[in-house]
């Protein structure tokens, strides 16, 4: 009688590395990446031999040194003394800004402008279909030059709004001036303000806060909180009772009143454009280049925007509109509260890549003279210190950092709203 046993197993071998199955993938990938590190490294390795031979090597000291060169529109303080790392760091803020103004807007235009397309009114779905025609068939460089120079051709001057016989008058009741030179809107000042902060020393990065500011933001974010507590306490009590509070009343409050004792206590008020000598004084001035890629970025972004809000709509069963509708929901009521919230789960997606092209796109503000990061580091800063490689590396990881920001907040918010299986 005879028994049966396990095979002898095999002592490990470096043939197996290539003949056996279970390595052989693992050897392909190790050998893969040490080649292509081997490649990268004969690369940098390259470059920075002929660098050196050109007398140019590799060095980012020139961030140290003055700038020499002024920037037009800025959220910080800024003079043509200071160094090339806080010129960058205006012109980092400056496409931050653009970016943030852009995709605000561009998402509330797309959104309406989607919703509208599919609206039963024969005209209103035409109209919508040729906006987005027209704007995303046409690049959006031509619609930045072009709003650039209707503004430029079709606003008065400062001098317009002189005397009493003007030309031209100021809007909303004479606080908002709009120019050839750009706009004028009041700015917010505070009697008894609180002052400002510095963050970092250095003066090439550093920041001055307005504590002003820090204050109204915890104000509105405890507010915010509360108000999002009470929401939670009303669904609670639907769950229950069938019956929803009535609280819209109470959030409102919530959220108002503190912000609005806080304004007073701080002596809140206006401070507004004057005009005086040449040009206005006062005020916050908006220049036409940061308007002009603001609205050609948003509405060129909201042309896409706008077809993917659609498909998402259409991607919803008939069966949910019909089944909201023989509860007795109205047909906007159905739109806000049972199709929007489905269509996000299929919208979000596609919307990232948006996003992400609209703050890649804002690099053509040099175009209208707009100072942003590629006009300030990758545009002046590179031709007058001759330092192509290292400014365009730091362009490219800044906005790299940027884009890999705006789609990891993206995908968590698409996480949190995505179908829960059971």
């Amino acid at each position: 009688m005879s028994t049966l046993s396990d095979p002898p197993k095999q002592s490990f071998r470096l043939s197996m590395l290539i003949y056996d199955t279970r390595y052989r993938s693992a050897t392909i990938q190790v050998v893969a990446m040490i080649g292509f590190l081997i490649l990268v490294g004969w690369v940098i390795s390259n470059t920075v031999q002929n660098l050196t031979d050109l007398g140019k090597e590799p060095s980012f000291s020139f961030l140290s040194e003055p700038a020499g060169y002024d920037i037009n529109q800025r959220l910080l303080d800024y003079d043509n003394q200071d160094s090339h790392m806080r010129a960058a760091l205006i012109g980092l803020l400056n496409t931050l800004l653009v970016a943030f103004l852009g995709c605000i807007t561009a998402t509330v235009l797309g959104v309406i402008i989607g919703v509208l397309r599919l609206s039963s009114n024969w005209l209103v779905a035409r109209l919508m279909t040729v906006y987005v025609e027209m704007f995303r068939n046409v690049p959006v460089l031509l619609w930045i030059v072009f709003i650039m120079a209707i503004m430029i051709e079709t606003l008065p001057a400062p001098s317009a709004f002189r005397g009493d016989n003007s030309d031209a008058a100021m809007h909303v009741m004479d606080s908002v001036a709009l120019t050839n030179r750009g706009v004028y809107v009041p700015e917010p000042l505070f009697h008894n303000s609180l002052g400002n902060v510095s963050v970092f020393g250095d003066a090439a990065v550093r920041f001055d806060i307005s504590l002003d500011l820090i204050a109204f933001l915890i104000v509105l974010g405890g507010s915010l909180f509360v108000s999002t507590k009470i929401r939670q306490w009303a669904d609670a009590k639907q769950e229950s009772t069938g019956l929803r509070p009535t609280i819209w009343h109470i959030r409102a409050a919530v959220v108002l009143l503190p912000s609005v004792l806080l304004l007073l206590v701080l002596g809140f008020h206006l401070g507004y454009p004057e005009l005086k000598g040449f040009n206005f004084q006062g005020g916050t001035h908006m220049r036409n280049s940061l308007i002009a890629l603001w609205l050609a970025l948003s509405l060129y972004t909201a042309a896409f925007i706008a077809e993917i809000v659609r498909s998402g709509i259409l991607a919803i069963s008939q069966g949910q509109t019909e089944a909201a509708a023989a509860l007795g929901l109205r047909p906007k009521r159905i739109m806000n509260l049972v199709i929007l919230p489905q269509a996000l789960r299929v919208i979000i997606p596609p919307l990232i890549s948006n996003y992400l092209n609209l703050t890649k796109n804002s690099s053509l503000a040099i175009a209208v003279g707009y100072m942003d990061l590629t006009g300030t580091l990758m545009g002046i800063t590179m031709n007058q210190t001759g330092r192509e490689l290292e400014t365009v590396m730091l362009g490219m990881l800044v906005y790299l950092t940027i884009s890999l920001l705006i789609s990891s907040f993206m995908n968590w918010y698409n996480n949190r709203v995505k179908l829960v299986e059971r």
